[in-house]
């Protein structure tokens, strides 16, 4: 496809000189592209072209360092490259495309772009024997399996105007037949160098444009929230958002394996036994979080309400979010629109979900940072990437405790169970090292000697071939998946400041909660309120009352009324599932 396309311009302009300057951007992408695949081995994606756009010159200079050099002088160097192969394609006509060939294989070519759109929009016919193939193909254990939560985020150039659909709908003449498909693929042409380029930017051009539109619903939003008491004491408090953690995997909920030596340690630290998500994916899943948005509504796009971190902001708090995952793509968009609500946002992964990633202890030097500010009040969001497949690169050499691992091992073929063993082992690391970064949160706080918090929940957990069952990570429906590990630590500050939160809090520690307490409970915490306020919802309260708790399942399945089948703990709603309404 990439040899097509060159052919496509070629004949579309006819001597290369003629093109040559659309080649400018890619020969400018060039030094930041090499420096990715260098230390990342990933090239410009959405996400880095976002934070491009989002980060200032001094900002830049100040996390390349040394390397801005090298990168000016290769940025210099193609920079004359361009200008002279551009001064040679106008010197020569050697490379004209004068025959009538060009006409005949531009019309082709068209073609072949028409039928393209059709499929793309009408359809093609699969071949009955596979069809049948297909059907025999065991399927996964959840009907709800998507991919909402990929490595990298998809590219979809698909037409979407509404009048190009009605044209195409007009002349619509069923499904083409399986010879007319095109193979074509937008994601891995994305990939391409150059013309891969422009889908990426086009797609961040989308993104750009739908983080706008989510942003627009909720710009005179207000909670009209105040701080009750403590308006003038010196306070942090931070929310840690986990990945990828399952409840049992914790030596604090009773794994038989000791994943948490450092937490256990913690004497002001309270575990919940029974905290739920809702959904198994984290564009998903964290919105509830953050926000006031039911479960039931977590399939929709976007929320016409603000997060907690306007309240805290109403209520005189500088507010951080600092994360280990990525702002762009239409896997986190939904998520990145909440950060920016922040007066302070980081994004410091500019590796993605991929191996090169950053480990979590790059959040700890901004945490300090933001600890050190002079406002007096502030809240602190950690995003990490906790234990993001792959896990054996969730963490450095010396937490890598139980063996055989898949730690060092390149591309590993997770869907082969004969590395469960490795794999299973390779989580329980990713955990310890949680429990470490945990710990050092943990740690920074108490050295500030302020009225302080940590909340940590994770987005949702994680299924890993348990007993004879045949699937693993997640964005299925299975027990392993909603429920989450939780907890909370205060200081000794905050315990004699707010006594009766803590009498409350230990209380509540084997309630039913889910995801739907954190927003309430993260105002709570701080003694926040506000006229639409429920207390009803916040385990630091006396009026804590049970809800019922969904979960994507079969549609939206009670919970608290559902059983378990078989070794996947796959949750079966004993009544009738709430029907599922997306956009």
């Amino acid at each position: 496809m990439t040899f097509i396309a060159w052919v496509t311009i070629w004949a579309i302009f006819k001597r290369p000189a003629c093109f040559h300057w659309l080649l400018l951007p890619a020969f400018i992408a060039l030094p930041t592209e090499l420096y990715l695949r260098l230390y990342y081995g990933q090239g410009i994606s959405t996400h880095h072209l976002g934070l491009i756009v989002e980060t200032s010159p001094s900002e830049a200079i100040e996390f390349l360092g040394s390397k801005i050099w090298l990168l000016a002088f290769i940025l210099l160097f193609v920079v004359l490259w361009w200008a002279l192969s551009w001064i040679a394609a106008c010197r020569t006509r050697d490379l004209d495309w004068d025959s009538n060939s060009r006409w005949v294989i531009g019309l082709l070519l068209f073609c072949c772009f028409g039928v393209w759109l059709y499929g793309q929009e009408v359809g093609i016919r699969t071949p009955q024997k596979i069809q049948t193939h297909s059907a025999n193909i065991s399927k996964p254990a959840s009907s709800s399996l998507q991919s909402h939560d990929l490595p990298v985020a998809g590219i979809n150039i698909a037409p979407t105007d509404s009048t190009f659909n009605s044209t195409i709908s007009s002349f619509n003449l069923g499904k083409l037949p399986s010879w007319a498909s095109i193979p074509f693929q937008a994601e891995p042409f994305g990939r391409t160098w150059p013309f891969g380029l422009a889908v990426r930017g086009y797609d961040f051009w989308q993104e750009r444009e739908y983080l706008t539109d989510l942003q627009s619903k909720n710009t005179h939003f207000s909670f009209e929230a105040t701080q009750t008491s403590q308006q003038n004491t010196p306070q942090i408090m931070v929310l840690v958002i986990g990945e990828s953690s399952r409840y049992d995997r914790w030596s604090l909920n009773g794994y038989q394996r000791d994943t948490n030596p450092l937490l256990k340690q913690e004497a002001n630290l309270v575990s919940f036994s029974d905290m739920l998500t809702g959904v198994a994916a984290t564009r998903l899943s964290v919105p509830v979080i953050l926000t006031r948005k039911p479960i039931t509504e977590s399939l929709r796009a976007g929320f016409d309400e603000k997060s907690f971190i306007t309240a805290y902001k109403e209520a005189g708090f500088k507010t951080y979010w600092v994360s280990n995952q990525m702002s762009y793509g239409k896997f986190d968009t939904p998520i990145s629109v909440f950060a920016n609500e922040a007066d302070s946002t980081e994004f410091l992964n500019l590796g993605g979900f991929t191996d090169a990633s950053s480990f979590d202890e790059v959040l700890l030097a901004p945490l300090k940072a933001a600890i050190a500010d002079p406002a007096p009040k502030k809240l602190i969001v950690l995003h990490s990437l906790g234990s993001h497949w792959n896990y054996s690169r969730r963490y450095p050499k010396q937490f890598d405790k139980w063996q055989p691992s898949l730690f060092g091992v390149d591309d590993p073929d997770y869907t082969n169970r004969s590395t469960k063993p490795a794999l299973n082992n390779s989580y329980d690391n990713a955990t310890l090292y949680t429990d470490w970064f945990l710990s050092q949160v943990i740690t920074t706080l108490k050295a500030s000697k302020q009225l302080s918090a940590m909340m940590y929940l994770s987005d949702h957990g994680e299924t890993l071939y348990d007993g004879s069952c045949k699937i693993a990570f997640h964005g299925h429906n299975t027990q392993f998946e909603f429920h989450i590990p939780a907890l909370m630590w205060y200081s000794d500050q905050y315990k004699t400041t707010y006594p009766e939160k803590i009498d409350q809090l230990y209380r509540h520690k084997h309630a039913r909660l889910n995801t739907e307490n954190i927003f309430h409970s993260l105002l709570d915490m701080a003694d926040i309120h506000y006229p639409d306020e429920h207390l009803e919802k916040s385990f630091l309260s006396s009026h804590l009352r049970p809800h019922k708790r969904y979960v994507d399942s079969y549609g939206w399945s009670d919970y608290d009324n559902s059983h378990f089948k078989g070794d996947c703990r796959e949750v079966i709603d004993s009544g009738k599932p709430l029907v599922q309404v997306k956009d």
